[in-house]
C-alpha cells in the first residue's frame, strides 16, 4: 500500500512532491499521483522519474486532496470504496465536515484541512490547518510534517480558516498588486522598466526577510526607516491620506467573507 497518495496533480501538488522528495527519507516510490489529465500525467512522470502517476485512486496510508473545491466530494467518493488511512485536503473552502461526509458515514478517518498559497512553489509557503472530529494530535503533526517540506504551518481552529484563506491564502496577490504599482510608479519616475523591476522586486524580498528574521515587528521596523519630515515620512503620509492601510484591511475581510460563502 503506498505512503502517501494525491488526488489531482496541480501546481500545489507538485510542489508537495518535490518538497516531499527533496527530503532524503522519502524516495518516489512512496507517492504516488491521481490526476484525470493524460498530458499533465506525462509531465508529471517526466518531472519525478520513478513516480507513480495514475487515473484512478488506490489503497494508501495517506491521501492528499488537491482538486479544485468543486470536485473535492466527487473524488472523495471514488476513493470511499479504498482503504485510507488519513486525508489531508489542500481545497480551499471545502469543511472536515464535508470531507468526512463525502468519504462515507461510519468511517472512521482522521480528516485534516489546509490553506496554503503559492510560495509553496519555491518553498515558502504559509499553511494554516486545521483537524477534524477524528483527528489526533498524531494526525496533526503528520499533515505539519508533510505542508513544512513547502514552508511554516500553523494550527487554527476551523472558523478562522476563512481569516486565513484571506490574509495568506489571498495574501500573494497583494503582494504582486505591490510590487505592479511599484515597477509602474519607477517607470513614472523615470526609471527604465527593467531597472524598476528589479529594485521593486528585491526591495519587497528584502523587506520580507528582514522582518522574518528581525527581533522587531513591523511597526518598530517602519518607524526605523521612518526620518522625521524626510522622504518616507513624505511617502507614507499620502498612503494613510489614500487609506491604503484600511484598503488591505477591508480586501482581507471581503475575501474572508467570499471564501464562507463558497464553503
Amino acid at each position: 500500500m503506498v505512503t502517501l497518495q494525491f488526488i489531482g496533480g496541480g501546481r500545489m501538488a507538485e510542489a508537495l512532491v518535490a518538497g516531499l522528495l527533496a527530503d532524503a527519507r522519502r524516495a518516489p516510490g512512496d507517492l504516488r499521483v491521481v490526476e484525470v489529465s493524460e498530458q499533465r500525467r506525462a509531465y508529471l512522470a517526466g518531472e519525478f522519474p520513478g513516480l507513480e502517476v495514475a487515473s484512478e485512486v488506490s489503497d494508501c496510508e495517506g491521501l492528499v486532496v488537491a482538486t479544485k473545491p468543486d470536485a473535492v466530494v466527487e473524488a472523495l467518493r471514488a476513493a470511499g470504496s479504498h482503504r485510507v488511512g488519513r486525508v489531508l485536503s489542500i481545497a480551499a473552502g471545502v469543511a472536515t465536515a464535508t470531507i468526512e461526509a463525502a468519504l462515507g458515514g461510519g468511517r472512521d478517518v482522521a480528516v485534516i484541512r489546509a490553506m496554503p498559497n503559492t510560495p509553496a512553489l519555491v518553498g515558502r509557503g504559509a499553511t494554516a490547518i486545521c483537524g477534524g472530529s477524528s483527528a489526533a494530535e498524531e494526525d496533526l503533526e503528520w499533515a505539519e510534517a508533510l505542508l513544512g517540506a513547502v514552508g511554516v504551518v500553523e494550527r487554527v481552529p476551523e472558523s478562522l480558516m476563512d481569516a486565513v484563506t484571506g490574509l495568506s491564502g489571498s495574501g500573494p496577490a497583494y503582494v504582486f498588486l505591490v510590487a505592479e504599482a511599484l515597477v509602474e510608479a519607477g517607470v513614472l519616475n523615470g526609471l527604465p522598466r527593467d531597472t524598476a523591476t528589479r529594485l521593486a522586486t528585491q526591495t519587497l524580498l528584502g523587506a520580507a526577510t528582514l522582518l522574518s528574521r528581525s527581533d522587531q515587528g513591523a511597526e518598530e521596523l517602519r518607524a526605523m526607516v521612518t526620518s522625521p519630515g524626510g522622504t518616507t515620512a513624505e511617502a507614507l503620509s499620502v498612503l494613510e491620506d489614500r487609506g491604503v492601510r484600511s484598503a488591505f484591511m477591508a480586501a482581507v475581510s471581503a475575501a474572508a467573507r467570499r471564501s464562507a460563502e463558497l464553503g
